[in-house]
């Protein structure tokens, strides 16, 4: 699962066993050698998406780590792309490997809490990847009007989501077996981290972004691929802000 450049299990374990933004702190310099970082098969996708969707001028990646999805804003965007996480570590190693050319949109890195976002409404775009797992379902109403809070009317707030493990596949055991780990974990350790993988469902989600504001739209993404039943293995979704 992991490049020769990753984290150790021991380094794993420590980083398990801290907070959310501890223990991406730790991971932070070997964060790019893992599968936790989503991969370009998925990011890449995405941008041809957008790039139908847009051009937008300014942009923000959500928990943006260490910028996979700030390099996808880039090639969308304008004016202006910032990435913001709570995460202190993550955010250096995106200063730290940022190499955006003169010609791209200026990039600024912002350090805070994805639930109390430090900007008003100055955003045509907002994305987000792989982050979702790090907030409860009571979580998501406050956090999508955050997200609303921050996009110019018409703005779009967009993310995939991948379809569901088949009951029964050993995908489904997996991510069964992971979140009853981390309930566990949690039950009987402090702080707490959350991470789970299987309570962010699509039905769910798009309930909560329509209460809190925005047309839903979900968008098919065809380079990858059908599950046997020919639904789609995943699906963008985009949210767009009402006036």
């Amino acid at each position: 699962m992991f490049a020769p450049q990753g984290p150790t299990f021991r380094e794993l374990a420590v980083q398990a066993l801290s907070s959310v933004e501890r223990g991406y702190d730790l991971l932070a310099p070997k964060f790019d050698h893992t599968p936790f970082r989503t991969p370009d098969a998925i990011l890449t996708p995405v941008s041809r998406a957008l790039q139908r969707l847009g051009p937008f001028d300014s942009g923000l990646d959500l928990c943006c780590g260490t910028g996979a999805g700030v390099d996808v804003l880039r090639q969308v965007c304008r004016e202006r792309v910032t990435g913001v996480d709570v995460s202190a570590g993550m955010l250096a190693e995106g200063r730290a490997h940022d190499r955006a050319a003169p010609s791209v949109p200026r990039t600024d890195w912002v350090r805070a809490d994805a639930r109390a976002l430090p900007f008003g409404p100055v955003f045509d775009l907002a994305v987000s990847f792989g982050a979702f797992g790090h907030f409860l379902p009571r979580e998501r109403p406050g956090l999508f009007s955050q997200v609303r809070s921050v996009l110019r009317p018409g703005g779009r707030f967009v993310f995939p989501i991948g379809a569901p493990a088949r009951p029964g596949s050993p995908g489904y055991w997996t991510l069964l077996a992971f979140d009853a780990a981390m309930r566990v974990r949690n039950a009987l350790w402090r702080p707490s981290f959350v991470m789970y993988y299987r309570t962010f469902r699509l039905t769910d989600v798009c309930a909560d972004l329509t209460r809190t504001g925005f047309d839903v739209r979900l968008h098919t993404l065809p380079e990858l691929g059908r599950r046997p039943d020919g639904s789609p293995r995943c699906r963008l979704v985009v949210a767009t802000r009402a006036a």
